[in-house]
């Protein structure tokens, strides 16, 4: 309980804090002159307007989650995984992690930079003392010892050191502000209108080479969208607080309200901001990306680069304090490959609950970019991890609205369009802003996706996308309900079967029909009968079974949508199947049974019902399956006759239908059909104008038409024929079922698997 306590100690203030002071951080005194300078007032505001189309709706979107559910230690990371499931959280979080360290280096580098006036000094000092002088200092002399005392604060003294060094650079902060605004600079800019305000900005074509280059100019010109990348870390700070979730006491009122409060008051200042700087100095000062032109404005100059490095300082601050427990976050979800590993970034400092393993990696890291030393190649850097991050929260924010999840019950609402649109202007921007950039961060989530999914078994759609899909699903099913017509039956037929089966472990060859006919042209829907009564114990039962017949799906590829149906009577289980709706919209207009060759105990259920399956005004398949089962699937046999010569179009159809299977590939369908002899060249020429006219891939030397004997039966034919063929399709009529059923299905022994079909209405091949 001690320890609860401790993790959970802080309320509102810290939040917005942490986020305003990120916010109104190293890249408002470094770089925002700069913008500008370059871009004019108007390119500016545009600037903190696409940045802000981007925060909002995040900074809504995280409101809205974190007043739904508890939003526990790793902040944007715990949102993200726990609505996306862990792999694709666990990428996220990763890249998040890389982007929080790299940020630590970033406002270290900052830091640095604001010593800039102190160097400048010890030139003049050095040169009036010695006569000598260092025109070219290193940064690092500043940003390496700085980034080793701030290593050392945080990972001694933890997060309360943190927090209340945190309200002093923030006070810092707010009157170096105070002193910029109240400041005038020596020569005030004047104006001939209002346009010239907005569009006044620095255009190098205006000036010499030589004038450049004494200004410290360049003659190339930054485009925009680069401008608006280095700018944009500027507006990051909004989950900077979100960090701190596990050590609040209410997460689900102090993010919230911290969060929208600073990305408002954020806005807010860099408008004044921008506008202060537009009035007070020439675009070609603001435009030098080495002057703290804000120094030129203030009442008290040094004030400045004072509140640079407290902004600075604090944005360091808060992200070293964020980033190793969103790495706690990680390792306590063992996305990472080993036990060992996992438990060792996940554990924590016993005095304070400090994830100190996680500070280690943190500097670690952080250091390295401070080497590296460059300001604007880091804030790339960050700007598209952070894209990313703002990105999956808004999309979240945005599903969880088409979910209708009943648990999804926040206390504040965004809208729908919000979110959607920050998902899109956070996608846009992030090949607007560096095409290279986004392609490889693209790129590396997908590979840290796939190496986080190869370690972790949480491969399962997340209730996030189920909600959605169901609901899409339903949709357009009742939109194909209310636009189907009856007439396009026989003009746009496409096959729906569904099979009921007691013996989906005993044979395969009911699954593989199943599977041939749904794999391109078609849809399948498979159901295995349990015969007994319903109880407690045959529904454990029949889940047990879909969970191995959905293994099997899996293994198989197949596109078969599988379930199971327990009913005491055969019949009332077919009546049942008849009135299941099919899976794509489209009603279910064909069922398949199947029984082997020498056990035909059960052939007798499938005859009696089929008077049930006309009632539907189904088509009816039965597959006689054999030892031999589908052979080397290449030869598909047809036989059609001129006692059921309506099956022929739906036969034909059926084996170009299975022939699109993938194991099928490279099979023919030959067609036999067996006439009177004065009726072969007749029946002949009328098949390939069929096929022809169907366009079907069906080759004429495959087609057939036989003479029938006077002494010889017609089932001896079909055995002399196709006795090696893979798959032998057969039609039968309503009336030989009356008659004489058995006589109809036996006579093929040394067949493969034989299909008979069924039909009432004849089916048009286009």
């Amino acid at each position: 309980m001690a320890s609860e306590t401790q993790n959970q100690k802080f309320g509102t203030l810290p939040v917005f804090l942490t986020s305003i002071c990120t916010i109104l951080g190293a890249i408002l005194f470094l770089r925002f002159g700069w913008a500008v300078g370059q871009v004019g007032l108007l390119g500016t505001l545009a600037i903190i307007l696409i940045g802000h189309l981007v925060t909002l709706p995040t900074s809504l979107a995280i409101a809205e989650i974190a007043t739904n559910q508890r939003v526990e230690g790793g902040g944007a990371y715990y949102i993200i995984s726990r609505s996306f499931g862990l792999n694709i959280g666990g990428a996220i979080g990763i890249a998040l992690y890389l982007s929080q360290a790299i940020s630590v280096a970033f406002y270290v580098i900052a830091f640095a930079q604001s010593t800039a006036p102190l160097f400048e000094w010890l030139d003049v000092w050095t040169l009036k003392q010695f006569g000598w002088t260092i025109n070219h200092w290193d940064y690092r002399m500043v940003s390496l010892p700085t980034m080793g005392l701030l290593s050392l604060l945080v990972l001694t003294r933890g997060a309360n050191s943190g927090m209340n060094l945190l309200y002093i650079v923030a006070g810092v902060l707010f009157v170096s502000l105070l002193m910029f605004f109240a400041g005038t600079p020596e020569t005030p800019m004047e104006f001939a209108g209002v346009a010239d305000l907005f569009l006044n900005k620095f255009h190098p074509e205006d000036f010499s080479v030589g004038e450049l280059a004494t200004m410290g100019l360049s003659a190339e010109k930054p485009e925009y969208f680069y401008v608006f990348t280095i700018i944009f870390p500027a507006f990051t700070g909004i989950i900077a607080g979100l960090g701190l979730s596990g050590d609040l006491k209410d997460p689900g009122k102090s993010i919230p309200t911290g969060t929208i409060a600073a990305t408002l008051v954020g806005m807010f200042v860099y408008v004044l901001v921008a506008f202060k700087l537009a009035f007070s100095l020439p675009p070609e000062v603001l435009a030098n990306k080495d002057r703290l032109v804000m120094s030129e404005i203030a009442i008290w100059a040094p004030i400045i680069p004072i509140g640079l490095a407290a902004a600075a300082i604090s944005s360091a601050l808060g992200s070293v304090l964020v980033a190793p427990r969103t790495l706690q976050a990680l390792g306590g979800d063992k996305i990472f490959p080993t036990a060992r590993i996992n438990s060792w970034i996940a554990s924590t400092r016993k005095r304070d609950s400090e994830p100190i393993n996680g500070g280690i990696l943190t500097v670690l890291i952080a250091f390295v970019f401070v080497f590296i030393g460059d300001v604007d190649f880091v804030a790339e850097i960050i700007s598209m991890f952070f894209m990313v991050t703002y990105g999956a929260i808004c999309l979240i924010s945005f599903l969880e609205h088409f979910s209708s999840n009943p648990a999804y019950r926040p206390s504040f609402t965004s809208r729908w369009y919000f979110s959607l649109a920050g998902a899109i202007f956070c996608i846009w921007l992030m090949f607007k802003m560096n095409l290279e950039y986004a392609v490889g961060s693209v790129i590396l989530m997908a590979l840290i996706y796939v190496w986080v999914s190869r370690y972790n078994d949480n491969n399962g759609m997340t209730r996030i996308f189920k909600g959605v899909i169901f609901q899409i699903s339903r949709g357009l099913r009742v939109m194909l309900q209310k636009a189907a017509e009856e007439e396009d039956y026989e003009e746009h037929w496409v096959p729906s079967v569904i099979c009921i089966s007691q013996h989906s472990f005993e044979r395969l060859a009911a699954f593989d029909m199943v599977r041939f006919i749904s794999q391109r042209y078609g849809f399948g829907t498979y159901i295995h009968m349990i015969r007994d009564f319903y109880s407690k114990d045959t529904v454990a039962q029949s889940r047990d079974v879909q969970k191995r017949l959905l293994q099997r799906t899996r293994v198989s590829r197949s596109k078969v949508y599988v379930d199971t149906m327990i009913s005491p009577s055969y019949t009332s289980a077919v009546a049942q199947v008849l009135q299941i709706p099919g899976i794509s919209g489209q009603d279910n207009n064909m069922i398949l049974f199947e029984y082997f060759r020498h056990d035909t105990t059960r052939l007798p259920d499938m005859v009696d019902n089929i008077g049930l399956i006309k009632a539907a005004d189904f088509d009816a398949l039965i597959l006689q399956s054999s030892e031999k089962g589908f052979g080397y699937k290449h030869e598909i046999h047809i036989w059609l006759t001129s006692e059921d010569f309506v099956n022929g179009n739906l036969m034909i159809l059926l084996a170009y239908i299975i022939l699109g299977h993938s194991e099928w590939k490279g099979g023919e369908i030959k067609i036999f059909a067996v006439y009177p002899e004065k009726d072969v060249k007749q029946q002949k020429d009328k098949l390939l104008r069929l096929i022809a006219e169907g366009r079907m891939a069906i080759s004429p030397n495959n087609i057939e038409v036989i003479a029938h004997p006077e002494n010889q039966s017609i089932k001896s034919i079909i055995t002399d024929r196709s006795v090696d063929a893979d798959l032998t399709l057969i039609g039968f009529g309503d009336e030989d079922l009356a008659n004489r059923y058995d006589e109809v299905f036996s006579g093929y022994d040394d067949l493969g698997n034989v299909l008979f079909v069924n039909t009432d209405r004849e089916k048009a091949i286009d």
